[in-house]
């Protein structure tokens, strides 16, 4: 006799698939340095990216058999780490220097949002899904895991090691799991405690983000961290007012992405190395996973299967009065 077996429905909640572009191109990620600079920055900013833009595109286009890629563009502000000015005073601003450059932004995002979005706790639901990677040789036990210490690493920490006799200390060099002859050890801090409570560092708040242009993000089977369409010309002037992510223009094009490509000066460079670290040990929802892979092959588009090589930047060289205007803040 077969024994029947029941589960809740809500146990297994089917994973919801999303509309993908084939590329989302960020074209900015700024803070309050550079909005402090003046609008000359922003416009320095944005001449620089209009160069950067007509590449990826061909790129894209090249990828897809040189078909019309679908390509969405998005722009991130940072109101997690600093609470500059209000938004009815800065989107006008950003909007009006990209639309001088020739560039149209259809989201824009809130870096807020990508700690809590719509009461989701997202930073913490990534935190939870995170598998270190062991050496090889590895036990595990010489290291509190990531969930206890904060620090994720791509290998094995530097250990001193004692004799028997407990006299004579000797070091051992950290080593890259996955080294090529030689090793390029990273260990990235995702976040520190404060009287206000857990405070989450830029590459992982950024990890998020790549993981949500990727269409990746599941709460529960549900998309997170969705576009909330906003034709109000008014913006609040209070951020906690504005939805995380908005949708600015009237483009068909979808948020989420197969890949993603990122323009930004290169001093986020090691912030983005910590990136690739993040995304390579997130155990990501495999329904969303399943269901990029299925579109993907539909389409005859390749898609690589790490997540961390879905995501590509172009970094370029701030100019010289934004580095004074960040001497002057330090």
């Amino acid at each position: 006799m077969t024994e029947a077996v029941f589960r809740e429905t809500t146990a297994n909640p089917l994973t919801q698939s999303v509309p993908l572009a084939h590329l989302s191109l960020e074209l900015g990620h700024l803070y309050m340095e550079d909005f402090e600079a003046g609008p000359e920055r922003l416009r320095e900013h944005f001449a620089e990216v209009r160069i950067w833009v007509d590449a990826a595109q061909a790129s894209a286009a090249r990828r897809i058999g040189g078909r019309r890629p679908r390509i969405s563009t998005c722009f991130l502000i940072d109101d997690y780490f600093t609470r500059f000015s209000t938004p009815a005073e800065l989107i006008p601003l950003i909007l009006e220097e990209a639309e001088k450059a020739g560039l149209v932004i259809d989201y824009l995002a809130r870096e807020s949002g990508c700690a809590v979005a719509d009461g989701i706790e997202l930073a913490e639901s990534v935190m939870h899904r995170l598998v270190e990677s062991p050496p090889p040789g590895s036990y595990g036990g010489s290291r509190p895991p990531v969930s206890q210490t904060g620090w994720l690493a791509n290998g094995q920490r530097t250990t001193p090691t004692r004799s028997a006799l407990a006299e004579i200390v000797t070091w051992q060099p950290p080593q890259e799991t996955a080294a090529r002859n030689h090793s390029v050890f990273m260990d990235a801090e995702l976040w520190s405690e404060t009287d206000r409570g857990r405070l989450w560092s830029c590459p992982f708040l950024a990890a998020v983000w790549q993981l949500a242009r990727l269409g990746l993000l599941r709460h529960l089977g549900e998309p997170v961290l969705v576009p909330h369409p906003w034709s109000d010309p008014e913006y609040p002037r209070d951020w906690d007012r504005l939805p995380p992510l908005l949708k600015l223009s009237d483009s068909r094009v979808s948020f989420s992405a197969y890949r993603t490509c990122t323009l930004m000066p290169n001093r986020f460079l090691a912030v983005e190395d910590a990136v690739r670290l993040i995304l390579d040990q997130v155990d990501v929802d495999s329904g969303a996973l399943d269901q990029v892979a299925k579109r993907s092959a539909g389409e005859g588009v390749a898609v690589p299967e790490a997540v961390a090589r879905r995501a590509t930047y172009v970094f370029y060289e701030e100019p010289a009065n934004l580095r004074a205007v960040q001497r002057d803040l330090a």
